[in-house]
């Protein structure tokens, strides 16, 4: 009987790529920049993530969607630990996130402040609607041009 190679930190990266954040299903947890590490142990797994904000309801189905991914993978004990510090921030999204972001109608965030243009149109006139929106760490902006409202994921 042949034994299988234990698992390596880059297979289970690979394999977290494909696993959607549940708010904005384009964008994965790796994208997103929620997983602070992978360790391995053989075929056994811990994968930190930290919170985009404090009480974010979507932690609990990433944290279950991580486990299953990775079970199904083959993964024998896969263990989710939560780091709060440093706490997350839209800096630790990747380039390829914030592009897919863009192309879904969500503006990605910028340090400035507020979105540079329409998500749909790419017209710069844009303006705030409400500093919430459809989540908590999305703000309700609209289009002057095309008249469209769009979410702007909020820079924190």
């Amino acid at each position: 009987m042949v034994t299988p190679a234990p698992l390596t930190p880059d297979q289970v990266w690979a394999w977290l790529e494909d696993v959607p954040d549940p708010e904005i299903p384009v964008i994965s947890v790796v994208d997103l920049g929620v997983i602070r590490g992978v360790d391995v142990d053989g075929w056994a797994v811990t994968v930190t993530i930290t919170p985009t904000y404090s009480g974010c309801p979507a932690m609990g189905v990433i944290a279950m969607d991580i486990e299953l991914a990775l079970a199904k993978r083959g993964a024998q004990d896969v263990r989710i630990a939560t780091q709060l510090a440093p706490p997350w921030t839209t800096d630790w999204m990747s380039p390829q996130g914030l592009a897919k972001l863009e192309g879904y109608g969500i503006a990605p965030p910028r340090a400035a402040g507020g979105p540079d243009r329409c998500p749909h149109c790419r017209s710069q006139d844009v303006e705030r609607i409400s500093q919430f929106g459809s989540t908590a760490c999305k703000a309700q902006w609209r289009c002057r041009a095309c008249l469209e409202p769009f979410d702007y994921f909020k820079c924190i």
